[in-house]
């Protein structure tokens, strides 16, 4: 291996939904971390590995931060700043078409706390942005400090992000690899699974539900020689009166989230897949610590 192998943790922090998981599943090639047009959507600290010939880059996608209104919130922003700690780069990303405000400001103050990190700024979702926007926002952000980096790119078509890939192996130490090379991420199939139910389940629910969805899976049974897994699952939610939305007129919307989570699970797992899915309510969970510490937080 070449003596100039660098290997590092590069984390992507930003207001909640500016493209941070779309950015992370495209340098990795495959979709790891889940991806709504809801704010929150990602709710875990996922390490996603890219292998290149001149290193190893380990991706941090966090959630969002954000000021929080319930523990849920304060968990997840813990969250991030315990990550922020622990990283070789801190990407702050920031949409090409948005101005930036309060929010962008406060994350840029955050980044303060974490000298000892190269800082960079990644300008996402230029494919939705006229390039007279992607040239003012490349300014705006730049006058925030002095980074190591500013790069312009989408996640969604894929636009420098194979530079962005290849520049931030640059800002990293130099080291052997610290996965084993092939290793895409951490996260366990059960998580993996858990969290493509959550996104159908966010792509099919209005505005006020989700933030309250949590997943968690009771068991998971191959059957026929690996040719078929059944998998039965809980959809958690914090009220009674929410079941009726979740679930729809006889049980078709909660049709339509199975349907939806099979055809991201069964690609995954590379086989057939049953699926049963239960509404279940878990009374103001969000706020709950006992609540939390049994759906994952």
């Amino acid at each position: 291996m070449s003596e100039s192998f660098r290997s590092g943790f590069a984390t992507f922090v930003g207001r909640p939904n500016v493209g941070k998981s779309t950015l992370t599943n495209a340098l990795a090639g495959e979709k790891v971390a889940i991806t709504s047009d809801k704010p929150q959507t990602t709710r875990r600290a996922i390490r996603v590995i890219i292998n290149r010939s001149a290193g190893q880059l380990v991706v941090v996608d966090t959630p969002g931060m954000h000021r929080p209104r319930t523990l849920l919130g304060e968990r997840l922003n813990d969250l991030v700043q315990s990550n922020l700690a622990e990283v070789d780069v801190v990407c702050f990303c920031i949409p090409a078409a948005e101005k930036l405000g309060p929010g962008d400001r406060f994350i840029n103050a955050q980044i303060e706390q974490f000298p000892k990190a190269k800082h960079v700024a990644i300008v996402t979702k230029t494919d939705s942005a006229p390039k007279e926007a992607i040239a003012n926002q490349l300014l705006a952000v730049s006058r925030l400090r002095n980074w190591d980096l500013v790069i312009p790119v989408s996640g969604r078509s894929g636009d420098q992000v194979e530079l962005l890939a290849t520049e931030l192996i640059k800002l990293l130490p130099e080291s052997p690899p610290l996965y084993p090379v092939g290793t895409v991420t951490e996260e366990s199939l059960e998580d993996r699974i858990c969290e493509l139910i959550r996104e159908a389940a966010l792509h099919r629910v209005v505005d006020e539900l989700p933030h309250s969805i949590a997943v968690t899976i009771d068991d998971m049974i191959e059957r026929d020689d690996g040719k078929l897994t059944e998998i039965y699952a809980n959809i958690w939610i914090e009220r009674d009166s929410q079941k009726g939305i979740l679930i729809g007129h006889k049980g078709s919307r909660l049709g339509e989230i199975g349907s939806l989570a099979r055809a991201s699970i069964e690609p995954m797992i590379g086989h057939q897949v049953f699926l049963s899915l239960r509404v279940k309510v878990a009374k103001d969970w969000q706020k709950d610590p006992k609540q939390l510490g049994r759906l994952g937080f």
